[in-house]
């Protein structure tokens, strides 16, 4: 550690105890379950007990935000987690989509003091998307996680 006699917070990736919301995109939904699946196989294994996980569907990643935000608000949940898939097509739409979709998770997140784990993955093609899938929802169960144990040990040191 660079700094000597500093008070450091290690990250903690216990999910005991915490509970999670998970919002899915519908549209390219096998990639959405594959996100998923990645996604709760490791909530659990970190664990989050099966009943302390939520999961909302919403039509496309341009819906995420208002449910994620609904989430937020409840005050139910420690954790969030956004995924979905959006694929490069023909047109600037796919520009739009990915950059309004991030912006609008960023802000509730900010918003609410929620965190949240975007997993919206934004690919050139299904491929790309296929082959990342899994590993990109797991990660997103670990930074929920993580992130929601770094919060409250922040928290802690008022």
């Amino acid at each position: 550690m660079p700094c000597k006699d500093v008070v450091e917070i290690e990250p903690n990736l216990a999910g005991s105890g915490l509970r999670v919301g998970v919002v899915m995109s519908r549209f390219n939904k096998d990639i959405g379950e594959g996100l998923m699946s990645g996604c709760c196989s490791e909530l659990k294994r970190l664990g989050v007990a099966p009943e302390e996980i939520t999961l909302a569907t919403v039509p496309g990643a341009l819906e995420l935000p208002l449910v994620l935000l609904a989430m937020a608000q409840s005050g139910r949940y420690d954790a969030l987690v956004a995924l979905g898939a959006v694929i490069r097509g023909e047109t600037y739409h796919f520009e739009i989509v990915s950059n309004e979709s991030a912006r609008g998770i960023g802000e509730v997140q900010l918003e609410t003091g929620v965190p949240i784990a975007n997993a919206v993955l934004t690919t050139e093609n299904d491929d790309q998307a296929l082959v990342r899938m899994v590993q990109k929802g797991t990660e997103a169960a670990q930074a929920a996680v993580e992130m929601a144990n770094l919060l409250k040990a922040v928290n802690e040191r008022k």
